[in-house]
């Protein structure tokens, strides 16, 4: 019997005081919020605070768990929080190209990979969590 590999995966909606959400322009699939792989020993919660911090720039609090969207077919499970800054400065890296905090409207417009609209949707709307979505 073969041991499964699956990659699970953290990604924060992060807002500021102003509702403003926190995007960084990937060198792949362009506008997203900030997320990646959580490593071994890592706890999902503390994956997405350090991959905010390591894409952005930005120090956050997790304020909530909203649920996980799994690509069944490729083994991929993106579990997704809400957050909010608590400290540090919109800076880029490696992973990168651009950072900052944008109105809703002009994120929506910016934001054009796969379901990561529908992503950030689901986390911003109290009756739909938690929420497993399959695909």
């Amino acid at each position: 019997m073969t041991t499964p590999k699956h990659i699970v995966s953290a990604a924060t909606i992060v807002l500021n005081d102003r509702k403003e959400i926190l995007l960084i322009k990937g060198p792949r699939r362009g506008w997203e919020m900030p997320g990646g792989q959580v490593e071994e020993g890592e706890s999902l919660r503390d994956a997405a605070i350090r991959e905010t911090k390591e894409e952005s720039g930005i120090d956050i609090e997790i304020t909530k768990f909203c649920g996980v969207f799994q690509n069944v077919d490729n083994s991929i499970c993106n579990t997704l929080f809400l957050g909010k800054p608590i400290g540090g400065e919109p800076t880029t890296s490696s992973e990168s190209l651009e950072v900052g905090f944008f109105s809703m409207n002009s994120a929506f417009e910016m934001i054009t990979w796969g379901n990561f609209r529908q992503r950030i949707e689901y986390c911003l709307h109290d009756n739909l969590q938690p929420f497993i979505i399959e695909f």
